[in-house]
């Protein structure tokens, strides 16, 4: 499985925040995340965004959670790969660079 990190901030310029902020959490309420498998679902404290962490097969299922807030979020998804899994990979590169006379 996949791993992306979803994060979220506030579409600048929306004017009526209060009803906005409302609207936003009545949808919320009623949605059922089609990327079902989210490790981490965390708020900046700042009230202005968050990010999650989610775990997937399918990454278009993190395009229809997304696309369902686009009104009132702007989101940055970023694909990610666990450290134990990364840091081979980086030794690999390293070899390889190393192979090359300079």
């Amino acid at each position: 499985m996949a791993k992306y990190i979803i994060a979220w901030e506030q579409q600048e310029g929306a004017a009526g925040q209060e009803e906005l902020g409302r609207r936003l959490l009545d949808v919320y309420s009623k949605w059922t995340p089609a990327a079902g498998n989210i490790l981490q679902f965390l708020s900046r404290l700042d009230g202005q965004g968050g990010l999650s962490i989610v775990e997937t097969d399918n990454v278009v299922d993190v395009m229809r959670d997304t696309t369902k807030f686009s009104a009132w979020l702007k989101f940055t998804v970023t694909p990610v790969v666990d450290i134990q899994d990364a840091v081979p990979v980086f030794n690999e590169a390293i070899d390889f660079l190393d192979s090359i006379p300079k």
